[in-house]
Protein backbone atom coordinates (compact mmCIF):
# COMPACT_ATOMS: atom_id res chain seq x y z
CA UNK A 1 0.00 0.00 0.00
CA UNK A 2 1.45 3.96 -0.87
CA UNK A 3 0.60 6.66 1.17
CA UNK A 4 0.05 9.66 -1.05
CA UNK A 5 -0.28 12.25 1.74
CA UNK A 6 -0.78 16.04 1.39
CA UNK A 7 -1.13 19.32 2.84
CA UNK A 8 -3.77 21.57 0.99
CA UNK A 9 -4.69 25.28 2.34
CA UNK A 10 -6.52 26.15 -0.91
CA UNK A 11 -7.78 22.78 -2.18
CA UNK A 12 -4.90 22.36 -5.34
CA UNK A 13 -1.94 20.00 -3.66
CA UNK A 14 -5.21 17.60 -2.52
CA UNK A 15 -6.80 17.75 -6.06
CA UNK A 16 -3.54 16.90 -7.72
CA UNK A 17 -3.24 13.96 -4.66
CA UNK A 18 -6.45 12.68 -5.93
CA UNK A 19 -5.80 12.79 -8.78
CA UNK A 20 -2.61 10.99 -8.59
CA UNK A 21 -4.37 8.39 -6.58
CA UNK A 22 -6.68 7.92 -9.05
CA UNK A 23 -4.49 7.60 -11.65
CA UNK A 24 -1.62 5.77 -10.29
CA UNK A 25 -3.24 2.17 -10.60
CA UNK A 26 -1.28 0.92 -7.67
CA UNK A 27 -3.43 0.59 -3.99
CA UNK A 28 -2.88 3.52 -1.85
CA UNK A 29 -4.68 5.90 0.63
CA UNK A 30 -4.79 9.69 -0.18
CA UNK A 31 -4.83 11.11 3.10
CA UNK A 32 -4.21 14.80 4.12
CA UNK A 33 -1.53 15.10 6.33
CA UNK A 34 -3.43 17.07 9.54
CA UNK A 35 -5.14 14.01 9.98
CA UNK A 36 -2.19 11.74 10.59
CA UNK A 37 0.71 11.44 12.86
CA UNK A 38 4.64 10.12 12.16
CA UNK A 39 3.69 6.64 13.13
CA UNK A 40 0.96 6.08 10.30
CA UNK A 41 3.21 7.59 7.89
CA UNK A 42 6.17 5.36 9.40
CA UNK A 43 4.03 2.53 8.41
CA UNK A 44 4.15 2.70 4.70
CA UNK A 45 7.20 1.46 2.78
CA UNK A 46 6.23 3.50 -0.02
CA UNK A 47 5.04 7.58 -0.04
CA UNK A 48 3.96 10.21 -2.10
CA UNK A 49 4.01 13.52 -0.36
CA UNK A 50 2.45 16.81 -1.99
CA UNK A 51 2.62 20.35 -0.41
CA UNK A 52 2.07 23.68 -1.88
CA UNK A 53 4.40 26.50 -1.12
CA UNK A 54 3.39 29.37 1.05
CA UNK A 55 4.82 33.13 2.50
CA UNK A 56 8.49 33.20 1.42
CA UNK A 57 8.72 29.83 0.41
CA UNK A 58 7.17 27.87 3.23
CA UNK A 59 5.62 24.48 3.41
CA UNK A 60 2.15 24.78 3.73
CA UNK A 61 0.80 25.22 7.69
CA UNK A 62 -0.26 21.27 8.36
CA UNK A 63 3.54 20.18 6.89
CA UNK A 64 4.80 22.98 8.84
CA UNK A 65 3.56 21.71 12.02
CA UNK A 66 4.49 18.03 11.60
CA UNK A 67 6.48 16.10 13.75
CA UNK A 68 9.59 15.64 11.14
CA UNK A 69 11.93 14.53 13.69
CA UNK A 70 9.28 11.87 14.71
CA UNK A 71 9.51 10.10 11.19
CA UNK A 72 11.99 7.18 10.54
CA UNK A 73 11.70 6.43 6.34
CA UNK A 74 15.23 4.31 6.78
CA UNK A 75 15.07 2.14 3.80
CA UNK A 76 11.99 3.33 2.40
CA UNK A 77 10.88 4.56 -1.41
CA UNK A 78 9.83 8.28 -0.95
CA UNK A 79 8.57 10.91 -4.02
CA UNK A 80 6.89 14.33 -3.46
CA UNK A 81 5.18 16.73 -5.35
CA UNK A 82 4.62 20.40 -5.14
CA UNK A 83 2.38 23.36 -5.93
CA UNK A 84 3.70 26.69 -6.13
CA UNK A 85 2.87 30.42 -8.19
CA UNK A 86 5.60 30.22 -10.73
CA UNK A 87 4.63 34.29 -11.87
CA UNK A 88 3.90 35.82 -8.56
CA UNK A 89 6.53 33.72 -6.83
CA UNK A 90 8.88 33.07 -9.35
CA UNK A 91 12.39 33.49 -7.14
CA UNK A 92 10.88 30.98 -4.73
CA UNK A 93 8.76 28.51 -7.12
CA UNK A 94 7.97 25.49 -5.23
CA UNK A 95 10.22 26.02 -2.26
CA UNK A 96 8.09 24.11 0.15
CA UNK A 97 8.68 20.87 -1.97
CA UNK A 98 12.55 21.38 -1.32
CA UNK A 99 11.75 21.70 2.37
CA UNK A 100 9.99 18.49 1.95
CA UNK A 101 12.49 16.56 0.27
CA UNK A 102 15.14 17.52 2.87
CA UNK A 103 12.92 16.70 5.78
CA UNK A 104 12.37 13.09 4.01
CA UNK A 105 16.33 12.79 3.39
CA UNK A 106 17.07 13.42 7.03
CA UNK A 107 14.53 11.14 8.25
CA UNK A 108 16.28 8.45 5.71
CA UNK A 109 14.26 8.21 2.72
CA UNK A 110 15.16 7.55 -1.02
CA UNK A 111 13.79 9.77 -3.09
CA UNK A 112 12.53 9.13 -6.35
CA UNK A 113 10.92 11.15 -8.85
CA UNK A 114 13.21 14.06 -10.08
CA UNK A 115 11.74 16.22 -13.34
CA UNK A 116 13.63 18.14 -15.40
CA UNK A 117 13.09 21.62 -15.30
CA UNK A 118 12.49 21.57 -19.17
CA UNK A 119 9.19 23.53 -19.83
CA UNK A 120 8.84 25.42 -16.95
CA UNK A 121 9.20 29.40 -16.49
CA UNK A 122 10.86 30.80 -13.42
CA UNK A 123 13.37 32.83 -11.87
CA UNK A 124 14.77 30.33 -9.01
CA UNK A 125 13.65 27.57 -7.26
CA UNK A 126 15.32 25.75 -3.77
CA UNK A 127 13.78 22.35 -5.47
CA UNK A 128 16.44 22.55 -7.89
CA UNK A 129 19.13 20.08 -7.36
CA UNK A 130 21.51 19.08 -10.20
CA UNK A 131 19.69 21.01 -12.52
CA UNK A 132 15.86 19.12 -12.04
CA UNK A 133 13.30 19.17 -9.46
CA UNK A 134 13.44 17.04 -6.36
CA UNK A 135 10.13 15.85 -7.54
CA UNK A 136 7.25 17.02 -9.56
CA UNK A 137 6.16 20.81 -9.17
CA UNK A 138 3.31 21.86 -10.63
CA UNK A 139 1.46 25.34 -10.81
CA UNK A 140 -2.47 25.65 -10.67
CA UNK A 141 -2.55 29.48 -10.78
CA UNK A 142 -1.10 29.90 -14.19
CA UNK A 143 -0.53 26.38 -16.03
CA UNK A 144 -3.63 24.58 -15.02
CA UNK A 145 -3.48 23.35 -18.11
CA UNK A 146 -0.16 21.64 -17.44
CA UNK A 147 -1.19 19.49 -14.64
CA UNK A 148 -3.18 16.22 -15.85
CA UNK A 149 -0.41 15.85 -18.52
CA UNK A 150 2.76 16.63 -15.80
CA UNK A 151 1.18 14.44 -13.40
CA UNK A 152 0.38 11.47 -15.70
CA UNK A 153 4.20 11.79 -17.25
CA UNK A 154 5.21 11.37 -13.82
CA UNK A 155 3.50 8.27 -13.14
CA UNK A 156 4.75 6.84 -15.85
CA UNK A 157 7.90 7.65 -14.60
CA UNK A 158 7.51 6.44 -10.68
CA UNK A 159 5.24 3.73 -10.89
CA UNK A 160 7.38 1.18 -12.36
CA UNK A 161 10.13 2.23 -8.86
CA UNK A 162 6.44 1.72 -6.94
CA UNK A 163 5.16 -1.26 -8.23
Amino acid sequence: MIGIIFGSSMGNTEEAAQFLGENLGLENEVLNVCDVNPAKINSYDKLILGTSTWGSGDLQDDWDAFDFEALNLSGKTVAVFGMGDSQSYSDEYCNGMAKLYDAVIKAGAKVVGSVSTDGYNFDSSDSVRDGKFVGLALDADNESEKTEERITNWIEQIKPIFA
